[in-house]
Formats: C-alpha cells, structure tokens, sequence
C-alpha cells in the first residue's frame, strides 16, 4: 500500500505550470495548435497528465531506490525541455506579432518550424516512454489533498526553550570558570537538529550575560570553512563599516585591532573542519589579543572538529527526554488550546517518540499538525512509511521529510528552489519573490497581485519553520542545515552552487539553476559555461575584480550560450551584500548588444556594477519583469524605448545618477514596484507620467522636483490616488535656494499630499518657507517615520505633535530656523486634533546641522512620553541652560523612566558635537558637552523618578565635578567610571554604601586611600590607572562578600591590606603593574575560596610566605614579577591546574616533593633566565597534557622520566634553552601530538632523541642558534613520522636550501610552513611531497620572489601543491 496523505510532489508543482501554459487560451489557439500542430500539443498535455499522476509516488521512493531517483531526473530534464520549447514558440509568436507590419503573421504560422516541432516531438515521446515505465518501477497514483496550506500570521511567532535547564547552568559555568583565562574555547557538541544553535543563540541574547564582553559577534561558518572568509565575517559582524580588507594579513592586523583591550564573546555556529592548521591560523588573533575572560563558543556536530582546535573544551548535548520533546511538540502544534483532545494527545504522544529526542523534529511535526484538528489527519503523519526510510547517510530527518511531503506543490516548488543558495543564506522576502515570479512557481489567484501571492507563500513556509527570523534583523531569514540539506538533496544536479560542490564531484545531469561565487569558483564557472546550454537561473556573486574571473569575458559567453535564461544575475546576493560591500562586478561597466538573445530572461540584476548606460536592445527583452539597478552610481540614462517592456513589474533605480526618466514610462501599466522617479523637463517624461501608474506599491521616490513646470503639473501625478504606496520621498536637488515664490513652492507640496495609509515620509530640499496644513494631520494614522532635510528657507516646524502613531522624526539642514515653540507640538487650524499629549508615540527624535537655532520651548504638557532616543548634532547656538532644561524636563515626563535600572553619562559620541539621550529597555544613557553631563549627573541622580537605579557609568568626563551630596544613591549596586580625572570619589567617611561592583578606570586623581570597610557588601573591585592611589586599606575584618579584586597599573600603590586581607571568599585576584607595592599580607588568614592568582609587573611584590600553608589555587600567573623569589615548591598548590611563570629575574628552582600532582594539567616556564633545577627528580603529573620551557638560559635538563610521569601529556615546547644537554632521558612520550624543538645546533642536526613519535602531527623546529646551518633538513636528519601532518621551519638566519629529498620521507604531511628565513634561496632534490596541501612562506624573500615569478628552478618542486601562500 502506498500512503495517501501527500499533498504532492514538487515535479508535480512544476508539471502544472507546463500545462498551464498549454490550457491558456490564447496560447494554445493562437500560437502553439499553429506552430506545433494540435495533435502534438494534446500528445504532450496527455503524457504531463500521466506523469503527474506518478510523481508523487516516484518523489516518496527514491529514497533508497536510485532507479527511481534516476527516472525523476529524466521525467524533470524533459519537462524542463518542454517548457524551453513551449516558451520559446508563444515568445517567438508573440515578437513576430509586435513587427506584423513589416511580415505577414500567416507566414509564420503556415511554414512551422520544422526542426521546432521535431525537439517538441522528441520530448514527448521521451515522456511517454517514463510513463510507459510505471509498472517496472511499481510507480501507482496518490490521490493528492486539498486541505487548506494557509494558517494564522501567530504561527510566526518561536517558542521557548524546553528540558535544557541543566544544559544552560552547565555553560554558564563553563563561562564563569573560564572568565579569568585570557582566552575559553567551548565546543557545544551534538547531532543535528538537538539544539546546539539554539542553545547558543540562548547564550548570545542572554543580557545579563553578556553584559560583562565588549564585543560579540555571531558567523555561520558551514562545510566551507574559509579561514579568510571567516574572519572577514567576524570583523564585519565587529565593525559593520570595515571593507576593503581582502589579503590574510589585513584582515588579520584589523581583526587584532578590534580585538585588542577587548573582551569578547564570538560564536561560530554549524563547524565541521578539523584542519588543525586552518583552526591554528584562524585563532592566533583571538588568543593574542583581547581581554582575560574572552570566550569562543563553536556549535559542531563532530568530537573531532572540538579537539582540532586547540584549548577547546567540549560540552556534549545530548537529545531531549520525551516528556520535554513532548513539551516542544504541543506548543507548536498549540495543544491543548486548538487541539486538546485525548485521542490526539495520544497519537502526538507517539509521534514525539519517533522523533527521537530531537527538538528540531518536534517543533517541525507540531507546527505541521497546528491547523488540523481531525484523528485522520495526525494518523497519517503517525502511520507514514517516511519513517522507516533508509536515509542516515543523507542528512535528511524523516520528520522533516514528512512536513516536506504535506506541502502542496507550490510551496514545495519554492522550497527546493533555496537548495540553489549557500548554507547560512541571510534571504530576504523581497529578494527570493521577483525570482519565484521568474521561474513561474506562483500561481495567480483571484484579483492578488503576483507579489502578494508570493508574501502569503513565504509567510507559510515560514509557519511551517522552513524559515525562521534572523536573529540580527527582522527582514532577514535563515534555514536550517537540515533543511538546506533536504532541499538540496530534492534539487538533485538541476539546482547547483558551485561553492558547495566538492571538487571531486561531476554533474549527472545538465543543471537549470546555478549560483557561483566568483571569487572561488571561477575554473568551474569557466567549465560550466563550456558545457551547460540549457540554464534558466543564473546568480553570480562575489569579487569579479579577482585576476582569476574575466567577467567582461563571461558575460559574452552567458549572453551567446544560455539562450533559455530566466534570470540572471550579477549582483552581490541580496542576503550577504552586508558582508560583501566591497565584493561586487564593479569593473563591469558595458552590457553587450547581445542582451536581446535573451528572450526569455524575466529578471536582471545589474546592481553595484559601474555601467554607464543599457543598451537600447534590452527593450526587445519582451518578458522582463524584474530590473535591478540599484547602486549604479554611474548609470545615468535608461534606454528609450524602455517603456516598450510591457511585462515589467519590478524597477530599481536606487542610487543611480539617472538625469531624467526615460519617455512614455507611463504605458508601463503592470509596474508594481518603481523605486524613484527623476522628474523630465519635457512633456513624456514629466511629473504627469506618474500619474498612469496606478499599481504602484510600496516605497516611491520622487527626485528633481524642481523640473515641476506648475501646480496643475503637480496635481497630475495623482498621488494621493496612489492607495499602495506606503513609503514616500519628495526630493528637490540642491542648488539656488532662492525661489521667485515660496507660495508657489508650498502650493505644489500640497498638491503632492499623499493618501492616508502612507506610513514615512520623507522631504528633502524643499524651498518654501512653510509647510501645507496636510503635514501633520492627525488622519495619517499610519504615519511612523517623519524626515525633514535641508529645508533651508523654513523658518518653522510643520505641526507634527499630533500624528499618533509617529515613531521617529529626524530635521536637518533648516538653515532660517532660531525657535520652536508651541506650533511644532499641535496644528490648531485641525479641529480633529485630539488634547493627547504631543507625539504619544515618539521614540527616536533627532536634530542635526541647525545653524540658527537658538531656542527650545517645551509645551506645559507632558510631551515625548515615549521616546527612547533625543539626539542633537551640531546645533551650536542652542543655549545650554535652555538644552539642560529640555533634558530634564523630557527624562520627567517619560512613562518608563522609573523603570532605569541603568544610567550611562559619557562624553560626546565618536568625538563629534552631539547631545544624546537614549532610553533602552532599563538603561537611560546621556552624553553631550561638559555642561550636559554634569547636569545630568547632579539633576538625573537626585531625581525621584530614578529610585530604582542599581548601575551606573560614567565615562570620558574631564571637568571638575563631585557627586551631589557626597554620596551614592541608596539603590545603587554597582558603580563604573571611566576615563573621569577630575571626578571628586564621595567622601568615606561618612557613609556605608551597598555597592556590590565598583570599577575605577583612569579616574579620580584626587583618588589617595580607598577603605574597603566603607563597601560591606562589595563583591568585585576593579581598579586601573588610579595615578595618586597610594593604599587599599581594610581595618574591619573579615570582608565576608568580597570575590573579586583587581589593581592594575596604579604606580603610587605602596600598601596593599597592610594589617591582612581578610577576604575568606576571595577567588580571583589580580595585580599588575603596581611597581612599588611591596607586599600583600595573606600569611594571617589563608585564602581558602582563592582559585586565580595573577601578578605581573610587580617587581618588588614579596610573594607569599608558602611554608605555613597550603593554598586551593586552580590557576597562578607571575608574570615579570617578585625578584625575591628565587625557589617555588608545587607542593603548596596540590590543586593547582594551570602554572605560567614568566620573566621572574631571579628565580632558581622549582620543585616538587610530595607525588603525584594529580591536578596539574598546563605549566609553562619562560625567561626565567637563573633557572637552574627543574622538578629534577621527577615531575609526576599524570594528567599534564601541555608542558612549555622557553628561554632558560641556565636550564641544563628536564624532569627525569617524563615517559612514565607525565602518560597524558600530548603537547611539548622546548626551546630557547641552549645549555639543557638531557633533553629527555627514557625517551620521549610516544603519544605526543605537537613538539616545538629549538636548543642549539647541536640538537637540530641530529634528531636521534625523537625516535617512536608514531602520534605526532604538528612539528615545529627553530633554528635559535644555529648560524652555520646553511641547507636543512639534512639527509637522514628526520626520524620516521608517519603522523605528522603540519611541519614548520622557523628562524633560521643562515639558512640558504631546503632539502626536498628529506622532506618526502613524510608522507603524510599537509602544511610546510617556513617563517623568518631570509636567506632562503634554494630547494635540492625531486620535489616536495606529493601529498602537500599548503605551503606557506612568510618573511623568506628571497625564495618567496622565486615562487611568485614561478622560477624554473623552484616551480617544478612546489607547482602540485594546491594552495601556495607568500607574505
């Protein structure tokens, strides 16, 4: 039996669009019974019907059944076939019609084109024949659904996130151990569709969390991973404006500059590469950059993509119980509220258990099941034989197979067509319709536009999660991975992007849709073009600018070979153009002639190219319907005969420099979407051609108005008849301001007053000197954007108070303007203006470049209670009393101001001359000049409306101030000032204050003593650049709540806790650059709750005394720091995980007496240059996996029998050690994964000691020292390595050949990488190794010019590896 739910299949949805353009009436009649004769025609509607019938069975069982996956690909290839043909008939028909005056139409007709109806007769029997292989295949007939698709616009809406309690306390945990590292790597490991993303999206909105970075930043990072790509992405996700950057090391060098003296918070989302060396280069940024406590969250399906990277700590998500899979299922499927009766929660029920604990399933199912409500319905789903199909190696997930299936063949169609977009798209509504349009997938319905049809289909699939809402903007949407691989998968070869086809792979079949980036696929673009004929969807993207792409080249050969093309593109992909700014065909700047052949093109997308004009023959394209243009900042005329493109829906001309409209363009009567309209100086070309369009919807642009002959011109462009237009910009060049008649100037606004429904509103360069009355009605219920710019001859505000839905109002550039008064908040000669307080619904207000203003008078009621953002920017004559007092009176009277729970004051924005006031959920932030901020500290903090403040920042605040009363607000929790050197810190005397985080950066001058008894419930103290800070007392013990403590950089600091530091739940403390502190008493009391010690640059800090006490420490860092300490024993840290000692002058020993240290697990010993005994008797630490020495001149061994104490240990660098002659005795571990070597020439020319290292991938050798070695390696010099992976040579001065011969012994080795040899000159021997991925040299010049001008020397040795990098 064959299951009888499916809605249909997705060919099937294809094949009715092929018979649709058979049963149309005037193209079966009039076009193709003549052309093809009708028994061809009725032969071929008789074979689509019979195959349809088939489709939905054969789409079911090609699964596991490649016979009959097989057979879909050719029934697909031939009704693509049939409709190239029957399209290219009612085309060639229709063109030959519109010249009949020149050709006899009867001709055409009567003399069929013979080789025409022969293609048409190959396809149909081609047809017939799969049809005629039903029974072979056991292919039957489903009886399709016509259950309703449609369900409520609520379903957008996501649910919450069930049974991962502990898994969210788990990560925050892992967060907060590791927020003393200087740098956390956390994996979040799991099978797809269990949840990782959404545990990381969790993480990443997480306020209270991330509260604590500067910086965070989310990127997909897929299949693909492109080290350059990658961290292009982060750096954009970082700096939105950065572009330009395209070499490695640019973006490496601006990746360190965001980076640096930041904390950061970074997810790279859905990794699958385990390349160690990609992850190495990918990470050194992050590891050497950033603030202590900055966190790489990974998500990965693969246990190995976690260890690849280096520190990486795994957390392993296992999948949902069935009680919470449960939980997810009925919210989606809105039980009980819709479907709550028992028989149905018994089939979900067991429908949940087949989910098999993955959310994503669930969600998906019971989002499905959200609008049907009968036992038959959920049955089917219960019952489907989707379940048992074998598809573990395909990456599809019978659930989501299942709600696929339920889709009616439309959507389905629309669904599969994404396959043609990378993984991680960012698609755009507006974006993907115009190309649905192109290829027919939607179908007219009722009077609905083709747009409207195409929002209902997005909106559904949406509903149904097929998409969900991007996190970072609204108009952005994502698939899931599952979900791209099933409609991948569904695509089979006729829907290709070449970026994700692998390099091994070859095309079956001849494709029909291909998207390519440019920048990486340009060999394959070039092969394909060679190859493909047939294409109909074609999107380029990328850098064209590339020395690897020709596209003036290309786009000859697409224009000669793919003659059915529907679209075509050559614009950066909608979805990822806000990383591509700088990545566009801009050095395309000419559309070839031959742009007529494309006949069937419906959509082209020319956007950010430098063309300067389109060639008349772009109006023969008779079947247009979509033209982008946007950003041709060059293009400025359009064809003339442009409105010959009678099917042309869709026009963007934004950001042109287009001079003037084209004429006639009102005989375009099915122009849905025209972006802008430049107004003409002549007659077809006017203002009044606008006046014929009257389907336009959306936003409309209209430029040049002052080319408006009179107010009768105005009046003919009927807008206020334009009931779709919702978006409005009326533009008037700059030039003379002067006019003859500022009355004729408003008269002609008024007679461009829109309709009602219009929701912004912009006006820029207008000339009068008032505004129509129709500005400012309060009818415009839709109105919620206002921009007022460059009105210079206005000398007042229109009345705007009472639009009651206005959200944001920008003015700029009103030259003449000195007051606003009582006439900006209420028009009194509209008497259904209401007595509401004026803008009730303002939440952005901003003013900018008002020369003249000097006045601001605020109405006696309450105005602006909603606003969340008051900006003023270069209104330099605005007096200060009067802008203090509007800041005071505004934050008064706004509804949620009792609410802050934050207050940011800081100095101007970005360095410019801007007062700020930004109310953002509970955080209240002012910034502005010295006198705006002080006010606000005195006004803001004394105020009652502020009793619930708990934080406060001040930053960049550099007049002489104190806080109003010498004292906190009761409230007040935690206290930040930054960069505040004048700032008067509150007497200490007098008060007990209940702060519990205070931080002190580059502030307080007049700062000497801080008592920390004043602060009983202090938690976090963090101090830096305290200039006159003398001591941190504590006289009042214990300090019970402290956690906490950091003092970095305070120069004067000579007493630290003189009498102790009590702190008996103290855990982090940190000191650096305190050059004259001398002590920090701790012998009193023992710290037992301290887990991180770090002290660096303290050179004259006594270290604690360690005889008398053992210490819990996890962590101890000293760093250039304690010269007294010349001997340090283990023995006094037994839980002690992490040991780096750095540049300690005098240090001489360190030891250990009591074995096994069982917690040890990284120690690192570098510059310690008296370093003289090291754990010489053994250091027996059975869970050290990371052992670093470095730069102990004095060092003349390591600990004995490192191959028996240390069984875990995998990474080992030693180096910059000269003198130590025992390198390792008993041999080194065999299990070692990475070595760094490097003491002396000696042991770099005999390599005997490393003897066994089966295990290792990664070698590093430098050359410290050896000045006499000119040609390396050495034959026989290198041990067997079957393992090793990844080798490089580094600091070698004197070297001058490289022995290949040597180097082909590793036969497994991927990445040479030789840095920092300058006298590099020449390679001896056959080759390097033949299974060599990447080579990379990096300040070699010499043998790095040889390379790039591929010297005959060199080039035959290196020209098999595939990637070669020179720096």
């Amino acid at each position: 039996m064959v299951p009888s739910f499916v809605y249909g299949a997705f060919l099937s949805g294809f094949i009715s669009i092929v018979i649709n353009k058979i049963l149309t009436e005037d193209a079966a009649n009039k076009v193709l019974g003549k052309q093809l004769g009708s028994d061809l025609v009725e032969r071929l509607k008789t074979a689509l019907l019979g195959a349809a019938a088939l489709v939905a069975h054969a789409e079911m069982k090609q699964f596991g059944n490649p016979l009959v996956r097989e057979w879909l690909d050719r029934l697909r290839d031939a009704v693509y076939r049939a409709e190239d043909l029957l399209d290219a008939d009612i085309t060639k028909a229709a063109t030959q019609k519109e010249v009949g005056s020149s050709l006899n139409p009867m001709n055409f007709f009567i003399n069929r084109d013979r080789k025409m109806v022969d293609k048409m007769e190959s396809v149909v029997r081609k047809i017939e024949d799969l049809v005629k292989q039903k029974d072979p295949l056991g292919l039957e007939k489903i009886p399709t659904g016509s259950s309703s698709w449609r369900t409520p616009t609520s379903s957008l809406v996501r649910g919450n996130v069930y049974g991962r309690e502990d898994d969210k306390k788990a990560l925050v945990q892992m967060l907060n151990y590791n927020s003393e590292h200087h740098l956390s790597v956390i994996a979040i490991v799991g099978i797809g569709g269990v949840g990782k993303t959404t545990l990381a999206q969790w993480l990443y909105n997480n306020e209270e969390l991330m509260k604590r970075f500067d910086l965070k930043a989310w990127v997909c990072v897929s299949e693909n991973f492109d080290i350059i790509e990658t961290t292009r992405n982060v750096i954009k996700e970082i700096s939105p404006n950065s572009q330009g950057l395209e070499n490695f090391n640019s973006l490496h060098r601006a990746l360190k500059e965001e980076l640096s003296n930041k904390k950061f918070f970074i997810v790279l989302d859905d990794v699958w590469s385990d390349d160690l060396d990609n992850w190495s280069n990918f990470m050194t940024p992050f590891q050497q950059n950033g603030n202590t406590g900055s966190i790489v969250l990974l998500t990965t399906r693969e246990e190995n993509v976690a260890s690849a990277v280096q520190d990486c700590r795994p957390y392993f998500l296992r999948k949902l119980s069935e009680d919470y899979c449960w939980s997810v299922f009925a919210e989606n499927a809105s039980f009980p509220e819709s479907n709550g009766r028992a028989a149905l929660e018994e089939i979900g029920r067991k429908i949940v258990k087949k989910c098999d604990g993955l959310p994503l399933a669930a969600e998906t199912l019971g989002r499905l099941l959200r609008t049907k409500h009968d036992v038959e319905e959920w049955n089917k789903i219960l019952m489907s034989h989707i379940w048992g199909f074998s598809v573990q190696k395909s990456k599809i997930i019978p659930a989501l197979l299942i709600s696929y299936f339920q889709l009616p063949p439309h959507l389905k169609c629309c669904f599969v067509y994404c396959a043609l977009y990378p993984k991680d798209y960012k698609f755009e509504k507006d974006e993907l319709i115009p190309l649905w349009m192109a290829e027919a997938l939607l179908t007219p319905e009722g009077g609905k536009s083709l747009e409207e049809i195409g929002r209902e289909y997005f909106d559904e699939l949406t509903s149904r999660l097929f998409f969900t809402k991007n996190n970072d903007r609204d108009d952005y949407f994502v698939m899931h991975d599952l979900l791209h691989d099933l409609a991948i998968f569904l695509a089979g070869d006729f829907y290709c992007n070449l970026e994700e086809l692998g390099k091994e792979e070859e095309i079956r079949i001849q494709p029909r849709h291909l998207c390519a980036n440019v920048r990486y696929c340009s060999s394959k673009l070039h092969n394909l073009i060679s190859e493909v004929k047939s294409l109909r969807t074609l999107l380029l993207f990328g850098d064209s600018s590339s020395s690897y792409c020709n596209i003036e080249a290309a786009t000859c050969d697409i224009l000669s070979k793919f003659k059915y093309l529907r679209a075509l593109s050559f614009c950066k992909l909608g979805g990822v153009s806000r990383y591509m700014k700088s990545s566009s065909f801009s050095i395309l700047v000419v559309v070839p002639d031959s742009i007529k052949e494309l006949v069937h093109l419906r959509y082209l997308d020319l956007s950010w190219t430098n063309i300067k004009t389109l060639p008349e023959s772009l109006c023969n394209l008779s079947n247009l319907q979509t033209l982008k243009l946007y950003h041709c900042r060059k293009l400025t005329t359009l064809p003339t005969g442009l409105h010959k493109l009678l099917k042309l829906q869709h026009l963007d001309i934004r950001e042109t420099a287009l001079e003037e409209m084209p004429r006639k363009i009102s005989e375009l009567k099915e122009l849905h979407v025209l972006s802008s309209f430049v107004v003409g100086k002549h007659e077809d070309n006017g203002i009044q051609e606008l006046g014929g369009l009257g389907k336009l919807h959306g936003p409309l642009e209209i430029k040049k108005l002052e080319n408006i002959v009179d107010v009768e011109q105005a009046a003919s462009a009927k807008i206020m008849n334009k009931n779709h237009i919702d978006e409005l910009c009326l533009e008037w060049s700059s030039g003379e301001d002067t006019v003859s008649s500022s009355e004729r100037e408003t008269d002609m606004l008024n007679k461009l007053e829109p309709q009602n429904g219009l929701k912004q509103l912009k006006i820029t360069g207008y000339k009068g000197t008032i505004f129509p009355d129709w500005l400012g009605r309060c009818s415009y219920n839709n109105m919620t954007s206002v921009c007022l710019v460059s009105c210079k001859n206005c000398c007042m505000l229109p009345s705007l108070g009472q639009l009651p839905s206005l959200k944001s109002l920008r003015v700029q550039g009103f030259d003449m303007l000195t007051s606003i008064g009582e006439e900006f908040y209420k028009n009194e000669g509209d008497h259904r203006s209401s007595h509401i307080a004026p803008f009730p619904s303002l939440e952005r207000l901003e003013f900018e470049d008002m020369a003249r203003w000097e006045e601001w008078h605020l109405p006696e009621s309450k105005a602006f209670p909603q606003l969340k953002r008051l900006e003023i920017r270069n209104c330099g004559m605005l007096k200060e009393e009067m802008l203090n007092q509007v800041f005071f009176r505004i934050v008064s009277s706004l509804l949620d101001v009792s609410k802050v729970r934050k207050l940011h004051i800081y100095d101007y924005l970005f360095g410019q001359h801007t007062e700020t006031m930004n109310l953002y959920g509970d955080s209240l932030s002012v910034s502005g000049c010295e006198s705006v901020m002080e006010s606000a500290i005195k006004a803001m903090m004394s105020m009652n409306h502020l009793s619930c403040l708990q934080e406060i920042n001040i930053s960049k605040f550099s007049s002489h101030v104190s806080f109003p009363g010498n004292c906190f607000p009761k409230s007040l929790q935690k206290l930040k000032i930054w960069r505040c050197r004048k700032l008067e810190f509150p007497q200490q005397q007098q008060h007990k204050y209940d702060l519990v985080e205070l931080q002190i950066h580059d502030s307080c001058d007049s700062l000497t003593s801080l008592s920390l008894d004043v602060f009983p419930n202090l938690k976090t103290l963090d101090i830096y650049r305290c200039s006159n800070l003398e001591s941190v007392s504590l006289s009042e013990a214990p300090h019970a709540a402290l956690q906490r403590l950091t003092i970095n950089k305070c120069s004067k600091l000579v007493s630290f806790a003189g009498e102790g530091l009590a702190a008996p739940n103290l855990t982090h403390l940190k000191i650096e650059g305190c050059m004259n502190l001398e002590s920090v008493s701790m012998s009193e009391a023992p710290h037992a709750a301290l887990q991180r010690l770090s002290i660096t640059y303290c050179h004259k800090l006594e270290f604690p005394q360690l005889q008398q006490h053992k210490y819990d420490l996890v962590e101890l860092l000293i760093h250039y720091s304690c010269d007294s300490l010349t001997s340090l024993s283990l023995d006094a840290f037994p839980n002690l995980k992490n040991l780096e000692i750095q540049g300690c002058r005098n240090l001489e020993a360190v030891s250990t007496s009591e074995a096994p240290h069982a917690a040890l697990q990284r120690l690192s010993i570098c510059c310690c240059k008296k370093l003289v005994s090291f754990a010489g008797e053994g250091l027996a630490a059975p869970n050290l996996t990371h052992l670093q020495v470095s730069f102990c001149s004095k060092l003349e061994a390591l600990p004995r029998d490192m191959n028996s104490l240390l069984p875990t240990l995998h990474s080992l660098r030693i180096y910059g050690c000269p003198n130590i002659c025992r390198l390792a005795e008993g041999g080194l571990l065999p299990n070692l994964k990475e070595l760094e070597v490097g003491n002396g020439e000696q042991q770099m020319r005999d390599l005997s000691w490393m003897p066994n290292l089966h295990a290792l991938t990664h070698l590093t050798i430098y050359g410290y020292g050896c000045k006499n070695i000119k040609s390396y390696p050495e034959v026989g010099l290198l041990p067997h390595l079957p393992s090793l992976t990844t080798l490089c040579i580094e600091c070698f001065d004197n070297l001058e050949t490289l022995e290949c011969n040597e180097l082909l012994r590793l036969t497994s080795l991927q990445q040479l990488t030789i840095r920092w040899c300058p006298t590099l000159e020449n390679m001896e021997g056959e080759k390097l190794p033949p299974s060599l991925l990447i080579l990379k040299l990096t300040c070699c010049g010499l043998l790095g010019r040889l390379c790039k001008n591929k010297h005959h020397q060199i080039w035959p040795k290196i020209s098999h590896i595939p990637t070669i990098e020179v720096v």
